[in-house]
This record gives structure tokens, sequence and C-alpha cells, in this order.
């Protein structure tokens, strides 16, 4: 019986199975791309099933709850930005103190001896990397690297087990203070937003419950698709508090990892960005009062520029995160406020190199990542913590050994006005830094970017009023050393981001084509920092493909618009050149770790194909009344995670009539309330039907859900049938089977599907909708709800009937096109 079923299904109807991990494993699709493995990905089901216990619950739900549903969304919001804030400050507090203190005794002993000094520097920067990779190989595997591939992917419908686990939160907090306070060429931005969406995701579900981090008031969005717009907010939430950019944040998320959008969910990710920057300043106020340790008085401030004089006469080891220490930037256009026409060409040349070297460092990651994730850290544990600590000890002989090759220079006069000091005093942020120089008034300027902090690097090529600081021989051998070491370092076994090394990279590329463009045009007001800064945006425009939300970026941390038009083309130009090479940073990073994205745009292969060509052959069907020992059959021997549900009419015709899930299937077999000995259909609007909630039927975060190895049954048991119909999705999507790829592809993403059925050409047409059938008064009974167009409806009913009963034989277009004239 239940092969004649399969048989009638297979030849009804086909299930349009996507390229993500459905399939078995080991298959490849119709453009021959093979099959991602699906014990590591799974695809979420954003889409609302809309079976009987759906409608009962919306049935008992007045306007009271839906007010109420609205008040919690607003909350949670609101707690995702705080937390986020908190998370943001702690993180950066964190690494700073470490820094500040590495430093601090650093500069202590190098003062009687450079070889004790170079010893304590390395062993302290291998401490704190070798406490980052042992939390990430012991504790927390899914907290390795920045995070952005997996949460760009499960927003687009792909769930990485592991990903946003409570486990994993912790893991990406305290491994970035160890891998950034160690002094690795990678940066705490990306594992920020990675942060939020942890954040998000565990007060979506209630907290952890295996860590015993829960509450019961809190589990009130448990469905993929809540967790869905949560996850937004918290990648927007990571960006504002990595940059303190809450526009930048929330054109982040729309334009980098999200692949849905509407306009209510942009109002929850605007006010969560916002949540974030007042509780970024709200803590870094308290920390003026210097209770924050070496973290100093500087903080997150970016646009404050009358507090600069301040922060230069802090006597205290202020290092911040990169995006943070731009405030800087402020010093470079109180030298340069405008720029000038004549500088559009080398401001283009600077797009052209960002492009270039953001797509060779795309590639480069990618081999060298690829190699590492398929030979090195298979392996084991112990060949990533080697690997990790072997990367750090080469970081820091490279950061503290070479500027001890390089030739002191002596300082430039002293000048009152720019609030600069040559040498910088020890344990003091600044430029101009005295390392292994024979006279007191000169300084290194290898050492200057080397043996520093990122952020002060960064703020020490941003900064005004000081042409000719650098030697091009120092900048090209930084940009070289950096670049490789950003290179080796991504893909070991820590959190890691990229932002840093992007603005590290490029902002020293462009401070190197700013001196000659000051020497170029020597009467002009120019700046090198200024070029500093378009670099930068032009290397991570190269590198990560964005445009919008960088461009915003920049312009609320330098508070200067106008620089709009440069930054703007700088971008434009990095990534036009990057696309003609490979994918953004995050596209390929996700290819790498088989994460099957689905991108904006289809494959032109697509255009040529049909839905027919493309679905997947091996459909299994149910029939609406089912045996529980076919059930388990079918589901041991397949992985396919949804099954066309097939009944017959009295005349013997076969129907679709609905979709059933496998995480539906498994809750109903382990629950065995529904069985039945009748192989007969019950009256599916019984109300003894619905013995189960939505929830029950919600596949839990933070774990894989239940398996077909956790169902056990007796004999009895599978001699017993389920009736299907109850809890199957009565109207999933379909489309024709001659409908083209490309348009099948579009409305797969757009609305966030998991399945699509392709079936063959309806026979007949029983209505049209237009726009006017779906505008509906408001403060209109529901029971007495009449739509607008009900002028027009009366003759689509007589029309539709003519043309069946007269014109039973006529083409399906021509039936069309009859419809649509009556509108």
């Amino acid at each position: 019986m239940l092969s004649n079923h399969l048989q009638n299904g297979m030849e009804t109807a086909k299930l349009a199975w996507s390229r993500l991990p459905n399939a078995e494993e080991g298959q490849t699709d119709a453009l021959g791309i093979a099959k991602s493995d699906v014990n590591s990905v799974e695809s979420l089901d954003y889409e609302v099933i809309e079976n009987y216990a759906y409608w009962e619950e919306q049935a008992q739900r007045g306007k009271l709850f839906v007010g109420y549903y609205v008040v919690v969304k607003w909350f949670f919001a609101l707690l995702i930005g705080i937390g986020t804030g908190l998370a943001a400050v702690f993180i950066n507090i964190s690494v700073e103190n470490f820094a500040g203190w590495k430093f601090a005794l650093t500069f202590a002993i190098i003062q009687k001896s450079y070889v004790a000094g170079f010893v304590v520097y390395i062993l302290i920067n291998l401490a704190l990397v070798l406490s980052s990779v042992y939390i990430i190989t012991q504790f927390a595997p899914a907290a390795a690297g920045s995070g952005i591939p997996e949460i760009k992917g499960y927003l687009n419908g792909v769930d990485t087990h592991g990903i946003l686990l409570f486990r994993t939160l912790i893991g990406k907090i305290f491994g970035s203070i160890g891998s950034v306070g160690g002094g690795l060429a990678l940066g705490k931005e990306g594992p920020l937003v990675h942060t939020g969406a942890c954040i998000a995701s565990l007060l979506g579900q209630g907290g952890s419950t295996k860590y015993h981090v829960s509450s019961r008031w809190l589990q009130v969005f448990k469905s993929d698709r809540d967790r869905r717009d949560l996850v937004t907010c918290g990648c927007a939430a990571g960006v504002a508090a990595a940059f303190r950019a809450p526009v930048g944040g929330v054109l982040f998320a729309l334009e980098e990892v999200t692949s849905w959008w509407r306009s209510p969910l942009m109002w929850r990710v605007f006010f969560t960005s916002a949540i974030v920057a007042v509780v970024v300043r709200t803590a870094m106020g308290w920390c003026k009062s210097g209770k924050c340790g070496h973290f100093g008085s500087g903080g997150f401030i970016i646009w404050d520029t009358s507090e600069l004089g301040s922060l230069l006469s802090s006597d205290t080891y202020i290092t911040v995160s990169v995006q943070l220490v731009l405030i800087l930037t402020c010093l470079i256009f109180s030298g340069q406020d405008d720029y000038y026409i004549r500088e559009l060409l080398p401001m283009a040349v600077i797009g052209v190199i960002g492009g270039l070297l953001g797509a060779l460092f795309n590639q480069l990651t990618f081999y060298i990542a690829g190699w590492r994730r398929n030979y090195l850290h298979k392996k084991g544990n112990r060949v990533k913590i080697y690997e990790a600590c072997l990367v750090s000890v080469i970081t820091s002989l490279i950061s503290f050994g070479l500027p001890l090759l390089r030739k002191c220079s002596a300082c430039p006069e002293s000048d009152s006005d720019n609030g600069i000091e040559c040498p910088r005093p020890p344990g003091m942020y600044g430029n101009y830094v005295n390392f292994y120089c024979s006279k007191d008034k000169e300084y290194n300027d290898l050492a200057t970017l080397f043996f520093n902090t990122q952020d002060d690097a960064i703020r020490n090529l941003f900064s005004a009023k000081t042409i000719h600081e650098f030697s091009a021989q120092s900048l090209l051998t930084f940009l070289v050393m950096f670049y490789s070491l950003a290179v080796i370092t991504y893909g070991t076994a820590v959190p890691a981001g990229q932002f840093v090394p992007g603005i590290m990279i490029g902002s020293t590329y462009g401070r190197l084509v700013g001196m000659f463009v000051v020497n170029f045009y020597a009467k002009l007001n120019i700046e090198e920092g200024t070029y500093a800064l378009l670099g930068a945006a032009a290397f991570l425009g190269g590198s990560m493909r964005m445009t919008v939300s960088l461009c915003v970026i920049m312009v609320e941390i330098t508070n200067n618009l106008k620089l709009l038009v440069p930054i703007m083309l700088v971008l434009l130009i990095s990534k036009a050149v990057g696309d003609a090479f490979n994918e953004g940073f995050y596209e390929e990073q996700a290819r790498l770790r088989n994460i099957p994205l689905l991108e904006s745009r289809p494959k032109y292969q697509m255009r040529k194909m049909t839905a027919k060509e493309a679905c997947g052959r091996g459909v299994v069907s149910f029939p609406r009344v089912v045996k529980v020992a076919d059930v388990v059959s079918i589901l041991h021997s397949n992985k396919h995670n949804g099954f066309p549900v097939i009944d017959h009419t009295r005349n013997g015709e076969t129907l679709v009539i609905g979709l059933m899930l496998r995480t539906h299937l498994l809750v109903l077999l382990q629950s065995k309330a529904d069985f039945q000995h009748s192989p007969l259909p019950s009256d599916s609007r019984g109300s003894r039907f619905i013995r189960h909630s939505l929830n029950e039927f919600v596949k839990p975060a933070s774990s894989k859900g239940i398996s077909i190895d956790d169902v056990h049954l007796s004999s009895d048991d599978l001699e017993m049938y389920i009736d299907l119909a109850p809890f199957l999705n009565p109207s999933p999507y379909i489309v024709p089977e001659d409908m083209s790829l490309t348009k099948v592809y579009n409305l797969f993403r757009q609305l966030g599907l998991r399945h699509i059925f392709v079936v063959p050409r309806p026979s007949r047409v029983i209505g049209l909708i237009t726009r006017k059938d779906l505008l509906i008064e408001e403060n209109v009974d529901s029971a007495t709800l009449e739509l607008q167009s009900t002028s027009v409806r009366p003759q689509h009913r007589d029309r539709s009937s003519a043309v069946r009963n007269e014109e039973a034989e006529r083409p399906l277009l021509n039936g069309l096109l009859v419809q649509h004239m009556s509108d």
C-alpha cells in the first residue's frame, strides 16, 4: 500500500530540494556543485506552518495578546542593546588593561635590558594567546574566527550547529580578550558582531537550559522566524558597539548579513543600535574617573573634539579598539577639513590599490585557511594550540625585533599647538616612540608602528601635523610584514576579526600614497593622515566589498561630511576592482566552511534552466494516514527534512494536500498521543486532534533537536497509524514545472523558504487576486468583512464560471487573459 502512495506522489508532485543541505550526502545539484555535509549544517524553517494547531492558537489570541507581543519585541531589543553594549565595554576594558600592563612592564624592563624585555614581551603574549586557544579548543570550538560568515548563513536560512550557544558566547568574549590582548594581527570587531547575535538568540529562547541560565517568562520567541529578527538586531548592535556608529550598524545588518528585511524590523534594529551607543557612552563616562585602569579617559568617545586636550595630556597608557581610537582622525581635519579637485586622481589610485590588495588578501586567506582546515586542524586540538602559539611567537619576534634594525631619527621641533611630544614618555600613548635609540631626542618610526598596539599604530598613522614622521621605507616594511601576519593569523583557532587588520593595512599604504601627494602638491594644505583614512576605507571596501554601511561608519567616526565624496569614490572603485577577481571576504570564508549561502543574484546558468530540471528526483511522500512503521522506516532510510503528503478524492484523483516536516514527525512519534488503530482518516477538525501547542514543534536553538534514534517504539506502536492532516502545512509554496530557475531562486531567497513544490501545469483557474483584493477596510468586523473590490469580484465569478462551462477546452493562457481584462 505504501509503495502505491509513494508512486502516486512521485507522479503528481516533485519537491524542489534546494542546494541547502537537505538532500542525501554526496549528491550534486544540477550545476554540478557538491552538496554540503548534512551533519554540519541544516536549513531553518522561516515559513509559517499554517496547520490546525496554528489556527487554533491564532483564534485564541486577541488584540491584547498582539499588543503584548509587540511590546515584548521592543523590550527584547532593549535587552539586546544593553547586553551587547556591556559585553563590548567589558571586552575593551579587559583588552586595554592587559595591553597596558604588558607594555608598561616591557618598557620598564627594557630600560635595563632589551633581552630581558624581549623575553617578557614574548612570554606575556604567548600566555594570553594560549589562554584564548585553550578556551576555543576545549570549551567553545564554534567561537573560532570572526563568526560573521556563520551569522550571515544563519540569516540566509542555514543553521550551523553551535554558533549561537551560551558556551560560544562565553568563548567569544574571553577568547577575544586573549587573542587581541596577545598582540595577534586580528581584531575584536567581527567577534563583537557574533557576540551580539549570541546574546539575541539566547534572549529569544529564554537563556540556556544546559547551564541553568534561563527564565520562563523570556521564552516567547521560539520559532526560527522570530529568532531571525532578534539575531538581526544583535548583529547591528555588535557593529554599533565596535564603531559606536548606530546608523552604520543598521546599514551593516541590511547590506552585509541579512537576506530578508522589512520596515518594522528596521525600527527595532535602529532602536537596538541607539541603546548600544547610550550604554557605551555611559560606561565610558564612568571610566573617566580612572576606575577602568589603563583604559584611561578616552574610551569610546569619537565625536567630542573638545575633549581631545584631556586625551593628549593623560598620563595613562590608553589603547582602545581601532574604531574607537579613530577619534584622532578629528585631528586630521583640524589640518585638512576639505579636499581639492586635483586630489581626486590620487584618491582614485588609492581605491584601485585597495581593490587589488583586498582581492589578493581574500585569495591568500582562502587558500591558507583552506589548507589549515583540511590538513593541519584535522590532526587534533593539540596541533591547533601549537600553531596558535607559533604564530604568537612569530608576531612577537617581528613586532619587537624589526624596530631594533631600524635607525632612529631626530625629533622634529616641538610645537605646542599640535599637542604632540617627541619622544613619547614610556607608558604614555602618542607618536614618536623612543625605542633602542642612543639619544634622548630621537624616535624610532618603525617601533611607533610595530612595538605598539594596533590601536595606537592606527592613531599614529591617522594623526595630523606629523608630516615626515614616517619614512617610506618604514611604511613599506610595515605594510609587507603586517599584511603577511594578517594572512597567516586568520584561520587559527582563536576569535579573529578582520576590521582591525584591514584598517591597519589600508591606512599604511594610504599614508604612503599621501606622502607622495604632499610632496607633489607642496603648496596645498594636505595631510598624510587624510589619505590614511581613505586607504583604510579602500582596503575594507576591496576586501569585504561593503559600500554604503562602511561609508556611513567612516562619516560617523570622523564627523566630517566634506570627505563624504572621497570616501564614496574610493569605496566604489575598490569594490569594482575587487569584484573583478573574486568574491567578498565573508562570502569566500562561507564557501570555505561549506555554508551554502544563497546570494542576492542567481547564477547565470539558471537563466537557461527550469524548475523541473533543477528539482530532486528522489521525492518521498506520505499518504494522509500512514503506518507508524512506514514513517520510522522512511526516516531511517533518508535524511530529507520535508515530505509531500498525498490524498485521494472520491473519484480516485490524487491530490497533494500539504507538506510534513521531519521535525514534526519526530515529535508525533515521540509523544505517541496521536496514534490510532484505524487506517481511515479521522475528523481533522475535531478538538481531540489538537493535543500539541506550536512550541512543541519548534526545534531548540541550543541543540539539534530530536533524532530518529531518540525515538523508542514498541512492536504494538509500529502497527498503529497517524493521521497527518492536522499537523502538515496545507499551503506550501508551489511553482509550475516550466518556471525559470532564476524566478524560483528569487522567490526562494526573498521569502526565506526551505522547500518548494514543483508541480505540473494546473488544469484550471478558480480566481485571480489583484492589488485591490488585498486592500481591507480598517475597523471592520471580521465576520462581515468586505473587500474594496467587491464590485469586481462578481465579475470574476461569472466570467470564470462561463469560461469553465462554455469553453472548457480553451487553453489556459486564454483564460488568464480573460481574467486579467476584467481588472
